[in-house]
Order: structure tokens, then C-alpha cells, then sequence
């Protein structure tokens, strides 16, 4: 079981007493530069670097990174409710800053120490996107792997220090599942220009490049070989950073990266439409406002219930998560897969409610809306791409979970 006393600090963070509430303002504070620059990061498929100054100062980068590397080691309640902040402001930035850092969570509790302190480096600076399938090759070599491939849908890789992917290693016996993650910095791989400016139908403001490595050699210790979704007893986080937090059952909150940025829209989009019926007239006579009208009361009254339910199911996840691995840290209460599964169906039910919601703002705001460059068609755009997501298809998943529940596998997909 983890230690629970503090952890040493090797590299010291940038604002030792910042706290939850004021990150969390600081992020909120930027929803009007946001919305201001969401037609630019759109047609760039990033935000500015004018923006990635703002997020690095604010801190936004080491909420989850451990404190003995630099980071400020909040909670997973802190760090979600100022990502739905930032994509309140924008989605599509939402979802690159989020998938760009919340990675952090899982190196501070799968690498080892050495492996850690060489990933956080000297400065604690640290952004990396994870591509979880497999798409590239490992060539077994002393002392680690020759690395290859193109990864494609990295969000966050613009700004990115590293880049975290798995890869299938050539050799092994298929029947073996496991892929290892391999940790790569920043000049050891290509970020292809490949994302924004239409390409996609949402989420253009993601930084969703792909990642190229030709013949990279990856040690070891930069090299996860084991399951990084979670496992049974204390991992290298729980004992370096004596912070339970890092027991590494990730597999089902990774979807809350997905998910919080939907919620942060849905967020949105209600206060567009809400703009939109208090400033425009019902179209059919008699003409009222259409806020006084019972079709637009409805639209607003359902989609703020499904909105805030959303939000409600995502933070009781995240505080679900934290009090699971404080349970293990105190009593030896075992964290299962099953544990994890729920709160992955947890989400998804969160992502799917908050969808919904959006999809019924925009259907209800009329054909001005669907108009390239109105906030509401970009909101119902980017929701649109979290709905094809394969973490998303709450369908396919339900079968996994009943496997697991009832002891006919071990996996969900």
C-alpha cells in the first residue's frame, strides 16, 4: 500500500500556495479571449500562441502532474471543472488542452521514478498527447526500441513536449495483447500539418495533428510494457508521490477528457440560445418574444436539465475516482476493473446527456444558426465529433461491461 506522508520536491512548482478555486477563476476569466478567437483557431486547428502563454501562466498545464516534478497535484474535480471553463469558452481548445495534459495523471503513476524525472525534466515542463491503438511498430533492441509510425488524431500535439503511443512489438506472440506505450520528447517526432481549416467536420480548434517517428530509439525506462489502464496493488506513483491519486486505474476517467469538453459546450450553447430567444420575435403571428413562447421555453428548460445532469454525473466521477484510491491507500480495498468500468459508463452517460443537449439547443435555434461562423453550428459541429468517437458508443460498451460484471472476460473491448 502507498505511503501517504509528503512527497520530496525536486522541481518547485511556479505559485506554491495556488489554490483549487483560483485556477479554476483564472479559467473562466478566459472564456471572452476564447470565444474571440475561436473562428482563428479553427482555420489554424489550434488556439494561438498568444492563448498557450495564457494557459501556461495560468498553470493549466501541471493541475495533475505531480508536485515533486513541478506540478500542483490537484484533484480530478479541480482540473475538470476548469477544463468545462475552457471549453465553455471554446471546445475544441477544451479538448486539446485537456487531452494535451491530463496525461500527466498517468505517467506520475505508471513510469518509474527514473523514467518520470526524465519525462518532467528539470523545469516540469510537460504536454503530452496520448494515442492509445496501436498504429505503430517496436523493433526489440539493447537496452529498449526502435520505434516507427504515423499516429493519427494526437490532440494537443501543436503545443506538445512529448508524445505518448502505443505500439505493437514486432515479434511477440499475437495472443499476447499487451501494446507498450512509449514516452518521446519533442525533437524525436514529426507533427503533421493535417488538422483544421476545415478538414474535419468539428473540433478543429484541437490541435489533433498526427505524429510521425521514423527509427526513433526509445530506452526502457521511457517505455511502459505492462497494462497502463490499471492493475492490482501500489505503482510507482503511489510510492514516489505518497499521494493515492496515482494508483493508475485510468482506463475509465481517460473518457472524462472526452466528455468534460461536451459538457463545457453544452454549457455554451444553452447561453446562445438563451441569447438568441430573449433578442429575437416567434416568427407566426401572434409575435412574442420567443423566450415567452411554451416551444422555446421547453427547448431551454429540457436542455438546461440534461446539461446540468451532465455536469453532476462528470464531477461524481471524478470525486467516485478519488475517494476508490483513498479507500485503497487506508484499508486495502482493491480498486477493480469493474470499479473502473462503472465510472467509464458513467461518462459516456455523461458526454451522451450533454449531447443531447446541444443537439437540442441547435435543432431549436432555427436555420440562422447553422450559418458557418455562429457559435451554435460550431457547438452542434464539435459534438458532432465527440458522438463518433469509438469511447462514445455507449451501445457497443454496455455488452463489456455485463461480461465483466459477470465473469465471462476480463476486458471490455
Amino acid at each position: 500500500m502507498s505511503a501517504t506522508g509528503p512527497a520530496a520536491v525536486e522541481v518547485p512548482v511556479p505559485e506554491p500556495n495556488l489554490t483549487a478555486a483560483e485556477i479554476v477563476a483564472r479559467a473562466a476569466a478566459l472564456k471572452p479571449l476564447l470565444r474571440e478567437q475561436q473562428d482563428e483557431s479553427e482555420r489554424r486547428g489550434c488556439y494561438s500562441e498568444t492563448i498557450h502563454q495564457e494557459f501556461l501562466t495560468a498553470g493549466f498545464y501541471r493541475m495533475l502532474q505531480p508536485r515533486r516534478f513541478g506540478g500542483y497535484e490537484f484533484d480530478l474535480p479541480t482540473f475538470w471543472k476548469a477544463m468545462v471553463q475552457i471549453s465553455e469558452g471554446d471546445p475544441g481548445t477544451g479538448w486539446g488542452l485537456t487531452l494535451g495534459s491530463h496525461h500527466a495523471l498517468v505517467v506520475g503513476s505508471r513510469w518509474s521514478e527514473r523514467g518520470q524525472r526524465e519525462i518532467f525534466g528539470p523545469t516540469g515542463d510537460f504536454r503530452g498527447p496520448h494515442r492509445p491503438q496501436p498504429m505503430g511498430t517496436a523493433e526489440p533492441a539493447p537496452g529498449g526500441y526502435i520505434v516507427s509510425g504515423t499516429w493519427d488524431y494526437c490532440s494537443g500535439a501543436p503545443y506538445a513536449t512529448h508524445f505518448l503511443g502505443n505500439v505493437a512489438v514486432r515479434g511477440r506472440d499475437p495472443a499476447d495483447r499487451r501494446a507498450p506505450v512509449v514516452v518521446v520528447p519533442r525533437d524525436q517526432f514529426t507533427v503533421l500539418d493535417d488538422w483544421g481549416g476545415g478538414a474535419h467536420l468539428g473540433m478543429q480548434a484541437s490541435g489533433s495533428n498526427s505524429v510521425v517517428l521514423d527509427n526513433v530509439f526509445v530506452p526502457e525506462h521511457l517505455a511502459l510494457d505492462e497494462d497502463w489502464t490499471g492493475g492490482s496493488g501500489a505503482t510507482p506513483g503511489t510510492e514516489l508521490h505518497g499521494n493515492p491519486m496515482y494508483l493508475g486505474m485510468v482506463f475509465g476517467i481517460y473518457h472524462a477528457g472526452l466528455a468534460l469538453t461536451v459538457v463545457g459546450a453544452a454549457r455554451a450553447a444553452l447561453e446562445e440560445f438563451e441569447g438568441i430567444i430573449t433578442s429575437r420575435k416567434t416568427t407566426f403571428p401572434p409575435q412574442v418574444m420567443r423566450y415567452e413562447h411554451h416551444d422555446h421555453q421547453r427547448t431551454w428548460g429540457l436542455a438546461r436539465g440534461l446539461t446540468d445532469s451532465a455536469e453532476a454525473l462528470l464531477y461524481h466521477a471524478g470525486e467516485t475516482y478519488m475517494e476508490l484510491c483513498h479507500r485503497w491507500a487506508r484499508l486495502g480495498t482493491p480498486f477493480t476493473k469493474e470499479d473502473d468500468a462503472r465510472l467509464f459508463g458513467i461518462l459516456q452517460q455523461s458526454g451522451r446527456l450533454a449531447s443531447e443537449a446541444v443537439e437540442l439547443l441547435f435543432h431549436g435555434s432555427g436555420s440562422s444558426a447553422a450559418r458557418r461562423g455562429q457559435r451554435m453550428q460550431r457547438y452542434f459541429r464539435d459534438v458532432a465529433m465527440y458522438r463518433g468517437h469509438v469511447a462514445a458508443q455507449y451501445l457497443n460498451t454496455a455488452s463489456g461491461f455485463a461480461r465483466l460484471h459477470f465473469g465471462l472476460s476480463d476486458r471490455i473491448l
